[in-house]
């Protein structure tokens, strides 16, 4: 009787351990796509290489683009001004806007 009970609770627990193993394995997935969507990038700061790795749909070309106006025209005044760097249009920034801060 003991040598059952020893058995069921050995599987039980073996049972428990990979189901919960299971669910956080699942749950880190959401958590990056989260934890990615809050990293925030400045647009007065980040490096070429940071803007072409961080947003989508800007390459090194359009990056280093964004650092040479920012450069030649001051800070960036509003998130919506990116369109005035070449090459970067409203689709460009709808699909980064929320990635970006001043």
């Amino acid at each position: 009787m003991k040598k059952l009970s020893i058995v069921t609770l050995s599987v039980i627990t073996l049972t428990a351990s990979i189901l919960s193993n299971i669910v956080i394995a699942k749950d880190k997935e959401p958590r990056a796509a989260v934890e990615q969507a809050l990293a925030r990038l400045n647009i007065n700061t980040a490096l070429a290489e940071q803007l072409a790795s961080s947003l989508n749909g800007v390459g090194i070309k359009k990056a280093q683009a964004i650092v040479e106006y920012r450069e030649t025209y001051g800070e960036f005044k509003s998130i919506n001004e990116l369109t005035a760097v070449k090459g970067i249009g409203e689709k460009t920034l709808e699909k980064n806007k929320y990635k970006l801060v001043l």
